[in-house]
């Protein structure tokens, strides 16, 4: 018969006496005590760190593979931006020159007073440079039925050089306080601005001015 083995006599200060299957249950139990210690300490610490270089690793391509898309898109962009330069620029020389200007804003006054309309206020302000072009505001009051304002802003538009106009704090109003007809007088009045392109040294000289 097998010999029981009292546990709470063992003299763990002479462990070589003990019984073989015992101390070979002993050992085992101590090996999977230091695996135990050695993947919680190591192991794990490992895996963590791994699982978060794995995530950096799948946030860094994501990354690489957007600015990749937007590398290749970059070559197309800028062509596209050059045709766009070119065509803004054409756009602007179709603008009045700052030695047309002069005489444009004559043709428009004379383009009211062909149309009917009375000039009670005709005067153009100082000019406002910007980055492209240059803006020119006129302050006007003008009386006028709505006919000869519609027969005004056609012969505008009819002008040889290409004319741009836009209206601003523009009150239109009857002059003798009744109700706006197609026949009554009407009193405009406000602010216009028109436009001129810069040339290559005004456009310079606006660019090295600008903060």
């Amino acid at each position: 018969m097998s010999k029981k083995v009292d546990l709470r006599n063992l003299d763990f200060n002479n462990a070589g006496a003990w019984p073989t299957g015992l101390k070979l249950a002993f050992c085992g139990i101590v090996a999977l005590v230091i695996v135990g210690l050695a993947w919680f300490l190591f192991v794990a610490d490992r895996r963590t760190q791994l699982e978060s270089l794995e995530r950096q690793e799948q946030n860094l391509r994501a990354e690489f593979e957007t600015k990749q898309g937007r590398a290749s898109n970059l070559e197309p962009l800028k062509q596209q931006l050059a045709q766009m330069e070119t065509m803004l620029l054409q756009l602007l020389r179709q603008l009045p020159s700052k030695t047309e200007m002069p005489d444009l804003i004559v043709d428009i006054s004379q383009t009211a007073l062909a149309s009917g309309i009375s000039n009670e206020l005709f005067q153009p302000l100082p000019e406002v440079p910007k980055e492209f072009y240059a803006e020119k505001p006129i302050a006007l009051r003008m009386i006028g039925t709505y006919h000869q304002f519609g027969a005004f802003v056609s012969g505008v538009a009819s002008l040889p050089r290409v004319v741009i106009m836009t209206m601003h704090d523009i009150s239109l109003r009857p002059r003798e306080g009744r109700g706006i007809t197609s026949s009554g007088p009407l009193v405009l009045e406000g602010t216009v601005k028109t436009y001129r392109y810069l040339d290559d040294d005004e456009a310079a000289g606006s660019a090295a001015g600008s903060p």
